[in-house]
């Protein structure tokens, strides 16, 4: 199974493709799209959906995984980062691509083991499970959402 997760944002989007192959997983490929602060917002959730939908035509994934919004004190970056998911999740739609979404603290429990991990115990699972080093942090928090799905036990319907 080859799953792209994404870490939505409008300011810093992370991703990244995860390859499950007998057993074992492997990052194919990381990083984290940026747009300038000052750019017009239909601008820069456009330039997210080209990314998102440039690698869905590059690597034909199974699925697209995302990470769910947190809902802190701030909500104009909530609605900026529901803005982020919505652009990825219409990329996946026009693509005939399944998309799923897991909590934060589902990344995190499925990744350490530890529903509320912090961003350094969370690279350090994504360096140890897929031997990559990340720099970034929301390509490692990308990486980890896609780890969540290739490893989730799949529901076989009646």
């Amino acid at each position: 199974m080859k799953v792209l997760g994404i870490d939505p944002g409008t300011a810093a989007c992370g991703y990244g493709i995860v390859q499950g192959n007998a057993g074992r997983l492997r990052a194919t490929v990381h990083g984290c799209w940026t747009t300038p602060a000052g750019r017009r917002q239909d601008l820069r959730l456009k330039t997210i959906f080209d990314a998102v939908s440039a690698l869905i035509a590059e690597h034909a994934p199974d699925a697209v995984a995302l990470e769910e919004s947190f809902v802190g004190a701030d909500a104009r970056i909530a609605l900026s980062v529901g803005q982020a998911r919505g652009a990825v999740l219409v990329a996946c739609a026009l693509a005939g691509v399944e998309a799923a979404e897991y909590a934060p603290a589902h990344v995190k429990q499925a990744v350490c083991g530890y529903g509320r991990a912090d961003k350094q115990q969370v690279a350090r699972m994504v360096k140890l499970v897929l031997g990559v080093e990340v720099t970034n942090d929301h390509a490692s928090d990308a990486l980890a959402v896609a780890i969540c799905h290739a490893t989730a036990p799949k529901v076989i319907a009646a």
